[in-house]
């Protein structure tokens, strides 16, 4: 509009200086005599028009300014709307793994109610021949008690031969009977474990499917706790078979080498004076040992209470924490090994073991240990004597620590260890940040955070 109107001026005011058509024709066409007044004139109009003109360039200035100014704008609305395209894309994406994920979980389940119901009926059958069993067997001693009988009246006479080929036969069909309801005994008893593990982990899955939602599905590490805590806690009498001999359970995974057992997995233990739980025992070349922590993809929350901590949290089968009273109650039992196996990110794996001992909990489970081996660098011998501490109950005199760092664990001198942290998926600069996370210090002092971790214990010596 500005331009507008400086055009229609620029207009009027040369129209203003050339002279009429008329007026033109009466003058000679080579000489003209200017007055003074004329003269004056056009000079004015020569600055009207470099006015104008110094106007004009100065517009055409400021229009190519806005010009440039709205580009930037329009270029920066475009980055802001490429960005949040990606951001939908892969929100979308997500969406579409989770509900894959929540597919898959509602078929796992409905496979594990359907073995879940075919072990019960096994179960059922074996009682039932369990149950014949011994009514032959009540028959047979009954026979052995008329044959007994009739050789008291006997005694006198010869035994015939018949009669003692009979009863050598039916003391080795009542010998091979007892052996039979003992093995059935033994493959009931473990059944019974397999079938309560199973119903233990049904409840967990379906409880999950009901109270799962997609925030809780979608931030990282998902907290699995709440699904799978009951799976660490002791076994009531609901969960056990009432004929089970809990005596007759192992103190330790070392008591399962001598029942037969040869593969790692989740089995049932009885420390002395404790009640009865699972644990994962690891069978290796050197023994079987008990797995008290495992980290492996950061599915579960270590930044838990000192409740948790000492009860246990986590899934048995993936990452866990087996809990202080546990530990505790195993390694009271015995002289035992601590082994801490770590994995960094370019996948090198390294270890060290130390002679371990733990206080009780009115010392806060004070950790003692002594180096013995392994290719890590000895920083936890600097822990030795130390308390344990988490967000909730930091017992350690600098009292900055679990503010600091996260998870619970024994921090000796503040910083030298922490497996229980913050699972991180990339290898962070910051050292701060880098703090939080799965670390343990190196020879030059500077702390990685880890891929994976496992803390496991065997005794010294052989339980029985």
């Amino acid at each position: 509009m500005k331009l507008f109107c400086l055009l229609i001026l620029v207009s009027l005011t040369v129209t203003k200086a050339m002279p009429s058509a008329k007026g033109s024709a009466t003058q000679a066409p080579f000489l003209t005599t200017l007055s003074p007044t004329e003269g004056k004139s056009r000079f004015a109009m020569l600055d009207d028009v470099r006015l104008l003109a110094n106007g004009l360039l100065q517009l055409g200035q400021s229009l190519r300014e806005f010009v440039h100014k709205t580009k930037a704008q329009i270029n920066d609305i475009l980055q802001k709307l490429n960005i949040f395209d990606r951001s939908f894309y892969q929100l979308s994406v997500v969406t579409n793994e989770i509900k894959e994920e929540e597919e898959e979980l509602k078929r796992t389940t409905t496979f594990l109610k359907a073995n879940n119901e075919e072990i019960r009926n096994l179960s059922l059958e074996i009682n039932s021949k369990i149950n014949s069993i011994l009514q032959e067997r009540t028959q047979l001693q009954s026979k052995v008690g008329g044959l007994e009988e009739r050789l008291r009246g006997l005694s006198e006479s010869m035994v015939p031969v018949e009669q003692l080929q009979e009863i050598s036969s039916l003391k080795e069909v009542i010998e091979s009977q007892e052996r039979t309801i003992t093995d059935l005994l033994k493959s009931v008893r473990e059944q019974h474990e397999q079938l309560n593990y199973q119903k233990i982990k049904i409840k967990s899955l379906e409880e999950k499917l009901i109270y799962e939602t997609f925030q809780d599905t979608l931030e990282k590490p998902t907290d699995s706790n709440a699904d799978t805590t009951h799976i660490l806690g002791y076994l009531t009498s609901n969960e056990t078979d009432i004929s089970m001999d809990t005596n007759d359970l192992p103190l330790d995974c070392s008591g399962l080498i001598d029942r037969g057992q040869k593969n790692s997995g989740i089995y049932t233990i009885k420390p002395n004076n404790s009640e009865p739980f699972y644990v994962y025992c690891e069978m290796t070349s050197d023994g079987a040992a008990t797995v008290i922590q495992r980290r492996l993809d950061g599915s579960v929350d270590f930044d838990q209470t000192w409740d948790k901590y000492t009860k246990g949290f986590g899934d048995l089968e993936k990452e866990f924490w087996l809990g202080l009273e546990k530990i505790y109650a195993i390694s009271r039992q015995g002289e035992y090994i601590l082994h801490i196996q770590l994995e960094d990110w370019r996948e090198e794996r390294r270890f060290v073991e130390y002679t371990f001992t733990l206080d009780g909990p009115s010392s806060d489970y004070t950790l003692h240990l002594a180096h013995l081996s392994g290719n890590l660098p000895d920083i936890m011998g600097n822990h030795t004597g130390v308390r344990f501490s988490t967000k909730d109950n930091d017992v350690h005199e600098v009292s900055t620590c679990t503010r600091n760092y996260t998870g619970g664990w024994w921090f000796g001198a503040c910083g030298d260890a922490n497996l229980n942290g913050s699972y991180m998926w990339l290898r962070s600069r910051n050292h701060s940040l880098r703090r939080k996370g799965i670390y343990w210090r190196s020879e030059r002092g500077i702390s990685y955070t880890l891929k994976s971790t496992k803390i496991s214990i065997r005794p010294t010596f052989h339980f029985q």
